[in-house]
């Protein structure tokens, strides 16, 4: 299905009944041209759309102001622009962007002359004023756009983190914190929110590599759920979805007092290891058996257990415990002697809901990680452009603006494709060939009939 969304064709080799021959390719003659050529056909539909957001006109409204002066030549808000081009078109590092200067309609869309990368560098180091809130702003709504988009009852919110690698000492912000990969190398360590019904981010933070997730995140995280209940309104349900770094009683209490229900994997610290392993046999429930009829999935809400915070706060929420026979994929811990059960948990204050569908509302949580690898490899959030950690950050407020803009352009102009990622998605919309016509009465772009970019241009 995806190869022939692509233009591809299936083989048919057994209705043929001659060998095909590969030609030598010498025989192809090779003559410069003088006509204009572009392989990056797909920014002009894309730049239409996002010019119809009011995308660019937000970007000058906002950052325009970081330079002036006579000698000015590039405005602010157009380098962001470009660079939001570039990463489309998968060119995720500033320095390659001066090589699309060779490309005709990228020059003309840069306004005839490509900047040089010291404008580039120059202009994303300006925004290290301490001032990311603008391009994160422009990140959260039209993240919150795609929600928007739909009508929703229940809406799911999943956090997380990933871990940068950096290599050198002496980029901003690079320090040494949790790399189970890379153990030891300093790393920056950002934070992503997205809503799983729609994957749009709707919030996000770039953090140094020793930071975990905890009370200075509190601020962010409120502001994340403000934001999307705004866009949902006050009937929808909100779940929301973290790992066991949010097992904290802030994280807990601050979710609860904003009206939101929350499903967090458990820590298991030594008080709830041994109210799972002490808990009399008839509380677990057997949701799953193998072909033979044994047990191999079993839940309980773990009785009469509160972590000792919870009694000084005077707060109570359910744990759901589960234990199940499976020994593959992860780590996997083992609490009772002799025996192939695997434990973990979850807290909860959704305290109406089956214990097995709260297990499995977690489970779900994993499109996140998917997405975080789109990110990474897609659109090189990996990738810090300066050694200044303000300048970095906006490049990474950049890079998830352009994958909400991307989704927002693929789920209104060719939803069909709404699944796939930006790797196809750019050799289908993006990456596309053509040719630039000038005449009288302007400049007309040729592209392959059979594309789809050709029934969106007259």
């Amino acid at each position: 299905m995806r190869r022939d969304g692509a233009g591809g064709k299936r083989p048919d080799g057994q209705h043929r009944t001659r060998i095909r021959q590969r030609p030598d390719p010498a025989n192809l003659h090779v003559r410069p041209t003088q006509d204009p050529l572009t392989g990056v056909v797909g920014l002009v539909p894309f730049g239409t759309f996002v010019k119809g957001l009011g995308v660019d006109r937000a970007l000058h409204a906002a950052i325009d102001r970081l330079k002036s002066g006579l000698h000015m030549v590039y405005r602010v808000g157009d380098v962001l622009r470009l660079l939001i081009d570039g990463l489309v078109v998968g060119e995720t590092r500033v320095y390659p962007i001066e090589a699309l200067a060779a490309d005709a309609l990228f020059t003309r869309l840069a306004g005839g002359m490509v900047p040089s990368v010291d404008v580039l560098y120059d202009d994303l180091r300006r925004l290290d004023d301490g001032d990311p809130e603008r391009p994160l702003g422009m990140v959260v709504e039209h993240g919150l756009a795609l929600l928007k988009a739909r009508s929703h009852k229940l809406i799911h919110l999943d956090i997380d983190t990933t871990v940068e690698r950096l290599f050198g000492e002496q980029i901003e912000g690079a320090r040494k914190g949790p790399n189970p990969r890379y153990r030891g190398r300093v790393s920056y360590h950002p934070i992503v929110a997205r809503v799983a019904e729609v994957n749009a981010v709707v919030g996000a933070r770039l953090r140094p590599g020793d930071t975990g997730f905890g009370n200075n995140d509190m601020p962010w995280l409120k502001g994340v759920i403000e934001a999307v209940r705004n866009a949902v309104g006050p009937d929808v349900v909100i779940v929301v979805r973290i790992d066991a770094a949010g097992d904290a009683i802030e994280v807990l209490r601050a979710i609860d007092q904003l009206g939101c229900l929350f499903v967090i994997k458990a820590r298991m610290s030594p008080d709830l290891c041994r109210a799972v392993v002490l808990a009399p046999e008839r509380s677990w429930r057997t949701v799953d058996r193998d072909a033979d009829g044994r047990p191999v999935r079993q839940v309980m809400a773990v009785p009469d257990f509160r972590r000792a915070v919870w009694a000084e706060r005077a707060v109570q929420y359910d744990v759901i415990a589960v234990r199940e026979r499976d020994r593959s994929g992860g780590r996997k811990l083992y609490l009772w002697a002799g025996e192939e059960w695997t434990a973990h948990a979850f807290v909860t204050n959704a305290l109406d809901w089956d214990e097995d569908e709260l297990a499995r509302e977690y489970s779900l949580r994993a499109g996140i990680e998917p997405l975080i690898g789109e990110f990474k490899h897609g659109y090189g959030i990996g990738q810090v452009p300066t050694g200044d950690f303000g300048a970095n950050e906006v490049m990474y407020l950049l890079k998830l603006l352009a994958y909400n803009l991307v989704q927002r352009f693929v789920r209104t102009l060719h939803p069909s494709l709404r699944s796939w990622q930006i790797a196809w998605l750019r050799r289908v919309l993006f990456r596309v060939p053509g040719r630039l016509v000038r005449h009288a009465r302007g400049t007309t772009l040729q592209v392959p009939f059979d594309s789809r970019i050709a029934p969106l241009r007259n």
